[in-house]
């Protein structure tokens, strides 16, 4: 099943089939930008969404045009990377 993704006026992409469709979806273009993620499902002890922020920068690929890698941390010591195949999972706040 393809993503219905959507075109706001500002030149935001969004996701129109989730739950949060207000929230913007991360992708290559929006990924060099952002500084700060939530993730879409997992939430914190209060009820708030996880969230995670930029460790450095946006790693990209001129062969593989559609692929980028997002270092990340939550925590004290959690360190992960945002890609491509699990970008659908996080969004960036407004």
């Amino acid at each position: 099943m393809a993503k219905q993704l959507v075109v706001t006026k500002e030149g935001s992409i969004i996701d129109a089939q989730h739950d949060r469709p207000n929230k913007t979806v991360i992708n290559r273009v929006t990924s060099v930008t952002a500084n700060s993620f939530e993730h879409r499902t997992k939430k914190n002890s209060d009820g708030s969404p996880l969230r995670a922020r930029r460790t450095g920068k946006t790693q990209t690929w001129k062969r593989r045009p559609y692929d980028f890698k997002i270092p990340c941390k939550y925590g004290l010591y959690e360190s992960f990377y945002i890609t491509q195949d699990n970008a659908d999972q996080w969004y960036i706040p407004e």
